[in-house]
């Protein structure tokens, strides 16, 4: 049996990285982070991960470009970015989202 430790995190406490996430729990296969209060301005880069990427929307709104695909998303919408999709966001509404990432984002110099 491998290591059977819970881990908390307390979110107050959260690293932040360059691009504003907050890093949460991580675990050996997956990451947790959160985006908060993000302000509505110019569209994100387009980018592609070697991760793919499960969200949840806390609070705002935000439009998800990926592949010329085009969604709006709200409070209590879910979303999923699969590995290597070329992407943007576009924060509509003073936003906030939990995002996981599998394998972890920010390790290996992954952000």
């Amino acid at each position: 049996m491998g290591d059977t430790t819970i881990k908390k995190i307390d979110s107050d406490y959260s690293p932040t990285a360059e691009h504003g996430e907050k890093f949460l729990a991580t675990g050996v296969s997956l990451a947790m982070r959160k985006w908060e209060d993000e302000e509505p301005g110019e569209q994100k880069p387009e980018v592609s991960r070697p991760y793919e990427t499960v969200g949840y929307v806390l609070k705002g709104k935000a439009e998800l470009q990926s592949e010329g695909q085009t969604v709006v998303l709200q409070p209590g919408d879910s979303y999923v970015v699969p590995k290597g999709a070329k992407h943007t966001y576009k924060i509509l509404e003073t936003f906030s989202a939990v995002e996981v990432t599998s394998p972890p984002a920010h390790l290996h110099d992954r952000d």
